[in-house]
């Protein structure tokens, strides 16, 4: 056989399988991808990408493997439906990184979801103040969901309009219990202020995690002891 025409039936083949593996697998596979459907995704377009340039393979074991993938993957899609305690061991659990206001650093780190990481998200939402946050939860998807505390919700537009008056960029003065001197420096601000508000509630730079001046030069501290008795982990 021609290897054009060869490459060309290969590679409709492996098309028509992905389609049709897709339709099995549901729509989940695309609008919410978990650690089951990230994997599945790559292997099986590994597989298909092999079977239309891959001459040295025969067609038919591109084939069986499809179909022992997909079966093994559309199995496991049932035990996570049928069983949470599958269902966290195969796609994962949401997992709380601010709770009451209070980000939890030890979540954080076991999921490796860094304080830039955390603050572009909540600026995708339009929250520049952490301490607007009530709750943030890293779901499945790798996607952050919000509530915000209940003072800043249902904010209408025109509400919205009259606050922006005065507002300024927020500035991170403290990321990872590390002192950021150069935002002190281009604010105006010294170490000995920062020290200073850090007393007045009775703490010292060694006892914060993250501290920020909101939009409207309000100040935030999360400490590394929040006196969250039972922080929320749903790992």
């Amino acid at each position: 056989m021609n290897v054009y025409l060869e490459i060309l039936i290969r590679t409709a083949a492996a098309l028509v399988l992905l389609l049709f593996i897709a339709k099995i697998l549901g729509k989940q596979t695309i609008s919410n991808m978990t650690f089951l459907d990230f994997v599945t995704s790559i292997t099986v377009g590994s597989i298909a990408a092999n079977m239309s340039f891959n001459e040295s393979i025969n067609w038919r074991h591109f084939i069986l493997a499809f179909t022992v993938f997909t079966l093994a993957s559309l199995l496991l899609s049932v035990l996570a439906m049928k069983s949470r305690k599958w269902r966290n061991r195969i796609s994962g659990s949401p997992t709380v990184m601010i709770e009451d206001g209070k980000m939890l650093e030890d979540n954080m780190r076991k999921m490796r979801y860094t304080l830039d990481s955390l603050n572009q998200a909540l600026r995708e939402k339009d929250i520049f103040n952490v301490d607007e946050v009530k709750y943030a939860v890293l779901e499945d998807n790798g996607k952050l969901s919000v509530l915000r505390k209940e003072k800043y919700q249902h904010a209408t537009k025109q509400d919205v309009m009259h606050a922006s008056n005065g507002e300024h960029f927020p500035v991170e003065l403290i990321m990872d219990g590390q002192v950021i001197d150069k935002n002190l420096q281009k604010s105006n601000l010294t170490r000995e202020w920062l020290e200073q508000e850090l007393q007045k509630k009775g703490k010292s730079i060694s006892d914060v995690f993250y501290a920020v001046r909101g939009t409207h030069r309000q100040l935030f501290f999360d400490y590394y002891k929040d006196q969250v008795n039972k922080p929320i982990d749903k790992e």
